[in-house]
């Protein structure tokens, strides 16, 4: 998996790219815009969206698969002036400018913020509606990256993405395969009203923060055993899953909050919720946390109880699960959910073993 965004960077490159972004700065300086520039890749903690997750575009995606590429880029010319509708990211991202405001106010000159990049494999002719609409919403996007079809992973490398939320779940799986956290975003039922001055993240723990090691015992061999092995190796910090990287980003921003004693007033929360026992096989979770330097803000072990209660109860603009059950207990109870595509869970569902097509010789 990937890790934290290096600061170690050969002096020559950092040199050169000093110049670069010193020049960059200067021009958009002089331009006397009030909205203010994007931060340094280097430095941002940088979270990638697609068009499908950012806004609602069901019904163009339907002129896509019905009738083809050029009647939908022809549709979407056509009413190119008309806004589309927001789509499961949305909060998400309004709450991550929220943060951005708070960090600008404490830290004015600082590169250390969340960047948004609109990860898109439309044609280039679609951008027009796309760049209507994030203005009609005032969104701070500024870097757009529309690659026509092709695999964005290559892009969300050099753009070094942190979080990547797409409606493809192919293209999900291959940004994990890559190291590159991800996961696949649906749309809740109902909708839930959403804080306004806090970003809540809520996640899963095993497959999602940590690796699915406890859970193969888990499906391979049952719950005694489980809880066996967790007691056994409860001081054995777990291996590090797809979403960690993503909480060791979103932990760097929450500590800028507290150095200015804002810790109180912090604009970011962190939720573990797990279906595990907090008795039978908490600690181990809770020490493996502490062995990465981080920390969650509220622990919620459910012992196997549902989901969907509980993050009505929380309201995170996202949730991070890697089972499709958990993820449709969510959104049918107004929970914006994500579902990462990530170990053994893949194979079952509701506990069953999912029959796998056999593979191609």
């Amino acid at each position: 998996m990937s890790e934290m965004k290096p600061s170690d960077v050969p002096a020559a490159e950092d040199s050169s790219e000093e110049k670069d972004w010193a020049a960059a700065k200067a021009f958009f300086d002089n331009l006397k815009s009030n909205k203010p520039r994007p931060p340094k890749p280097r430095f941002a903690v940088t979270i990638a969206v697609s068009s499908r997750t950012l806004f609602n575009m069901v019904a163009e995606r339907k002129i896509y698969e019905e009738e083809g590429l050029e009647k939908y880029v022809a549709f979407q010319v056509e009413h190119e002036n008309e806004p589309l509708k927001p789509g499961p990211a949305f909060p998400f991202v309004k709450a991550l400018m929220n943060v951005n405001c708070r960090l600008r106010e404490l830290y004015p000159d600082s590169e250390e913020l969340f960047d948004i990049v609109l990860m898109t494999n439309n044609h280039a002719q679609v951008g027009v509606r796309l760049i209507n609409s994030i203005n009609h919403y005032d969104l701070t996007i500024e870097r757009f990256c529309m690659t026509g079809g092709k695999s964005p992973i290559g892009y969300l490398e050099a753009y070094m993405t942190n979080l990547y939320l797409s409606k493809d779940s192919e293209k999900v799986t291959e940004a994990i395969e890559a190291g590159i956290a991800a996961a696949t975003m649906f749309m809740p039922e109902t909708e839930n009203q959403l804080s306004d001055t806090q970003l809540r993240v809520a996640f899963d723990g095993d497959a999602v923060l940590f690796s699915d090691e406890s859970e193969i015992i888990v499906k391979q061999h049952g719950l005694d055993t489980f809880f066996e092995h967790e007691k056994q190796f409860e001081n054995k910090p777990l291996a590090q899953g797809p979403l960690k990287c993503f909480l060791e980003a979103l932990g760097k921003l929450q500590r800028k909050f507290y150095a200015k004693n804002e810790r109180m007033n912090c604009p970011i929360r962190t939720f573990l919720v797990t279906a595990r026992s907090a008795a039978s096989s908490g600690a181990r979770v809770l020490k493996t946390l502490r062995s990465w330097g981080l920390e969650i803000d509220e622990a919620l072990f459910l012992a196997g109880a549902p989901k969907g209660p509980l993050l009505r109860q929380i309201k995170p603009h996202i949730f991070f699960d890697d089972q499709m059950f958990h993820i449709e207990g969510a959104k049918d109870l107004g929970t914006i959910a994500a579902h990462v595509p990530y170990g053994i869970g893949q194979k079952y569902n509701r506990g069953k073993l999912i029959e796998q097509p056999a593979k191609k010789e």
